[in-house]
């Protein structure tokens, strides 16, 4: 069964919304040093973003290429597809999950441990304490950043604001509760126990697995009103399902990428690497050159070539490491539209 999109009606309180985080979005440029050292920590977890979504994608017909990491829907050939979700998804939950690390480390003057739960009772046997995550400041400044550079009014907009949502639900999804025991000789009597954030590769494969089974939405043209701002009048409530409120969601299908199409910013699979034969690989990983090479209609192609790697390392009193440069030869797949093509 379809889900439907409503936009809702923009509202006086809604506009006035507007002009307020256009204020704020001003007052990040030109406001106080405390602001602007944000910017670091965004650009960071921006980048940690898009570097986890070439390594989710590292095998797959579309792999995170540059051209499709703007985040803003202004250009109108901005796609709404599957992985445009993936996209927005895994760079808010990136900045949020920096922001929130570099808080919990005293890197920022105003913030710091997440200590309003400490000393009640969280379950039989342990109770808070300790240094949890500060993620409600990780999130909020998230939002602030990432959700001000959509300055789109349509529907994609709308949808690229749900999955900035998504992702930074996806950061409180995988915390995960440490704790140290404390009691006479090491009874472990009671525990303290404190949340902290997952390894940020576990947060890609959770997104990922949310790419997999993203909901397709189908617009209802009937409720579309000229006028309306996404990024003013967004509650997930208000435009989906409440179960839908943690997925990824999409309007279009996804293009072909096995055929380059310039039009589209897409490279096609032919002469992409694929792996074959290789140790210590998923067997997502090992069926790449099908995926790559024989079903978007090109040949597996082997090519053997040189590398170059550190060898017969020995440690030197003190305190280096000298290694010998080693040449060995490596077979490497790829795709090819014919044996022999570059």
């Amino acid at each position: 069964m379809p889900v439907f999109l409503v936009l809702p009606q923009l509202s006086n309180q809604s506009k006035g919304r507007e002009r307020e985080e256009r204020s704020v979005n001003n007052f990040l440029i030109t406001g106080p040093k405390a602001y602007l050292t944000y910017t670091t920590s965004v650009a960071l977890g921006a980048q940690s973003g898009i570097e986890e979504c070439k390594f989710q994608f590292a095998w797959e017909r579309w792999n995170c290429p540059e051209n499709a990491l703007q985040l803003s829907t202004h250009n109108r050939l901005r796609s709404a597809t599957r992985e445009t979700s993936f996209i927005h998804a895994i760079s808010s939950a990136g900045v949020m999950y920096t922001i929130t690390k570099n808080c919990s480390m005293g890197d920022f003057e105003n913030c710091g441990c997440d200590e309003s739960k400490n000393g009640k009772t969280g379950g039989h046997g342990w109770i808070w304490g300790g240094c949890s995550d500060n993620v409600e400041f990780g999130e909020r400044i998230s939002k602030l950043f990432v959700d001000s550079l959509e300055k789109g009014k349509d529907a994609r907009a709308l949808m690229n604001l749900h999955n900035n949502r998504a992702g930074r639900l996806a950061v409180r999804a995988i915390m995960k509760r440490t704790c140290k025991c404390h009691g006479i000789s090491g009874s472990c009597s009671i525990q303290t126990c404190w949340l902290q954030l997952a390894d940020f590769r576990e947060m890609g494969d959770y997104l990922k697995a949310k790419y997999e089974r993203a909901l397709k939405i189908e617009m209802d043209k009937r409720q579309l009103r000229a006028g309306n701002s996404a990024d003013s009048c967004w509650a997930p409530t208000e435009a989906f399902l409440p179960s839908a409120e943690a997925e990824l969601i999409f309007l279009e299908e996804s293009p072909d990428y096995c055929t380059r199409n310039s039009s589209l910013g897409i490279y096609g699979t032919e002469g992409r690497e694929c792996l074959q034969n290789s140790h210590n690989t998923s067997r997502w990983e090992q069926r790449s050159c099908g995926r790559l090479c024989t079903e978007c209609g090109l040949q597996v192609e082997e090519r053997r070539t040189e590398a170059i790697s550190s060898c017969n390392c020995k440690f030197q009193w003190c305190c280096t490491v000298r290694c010998d440069q080693c040449r060995h030869v490596v077979n490497k797949y790829y795709c090819t539209s014919s044996p022999g093509s570059a």
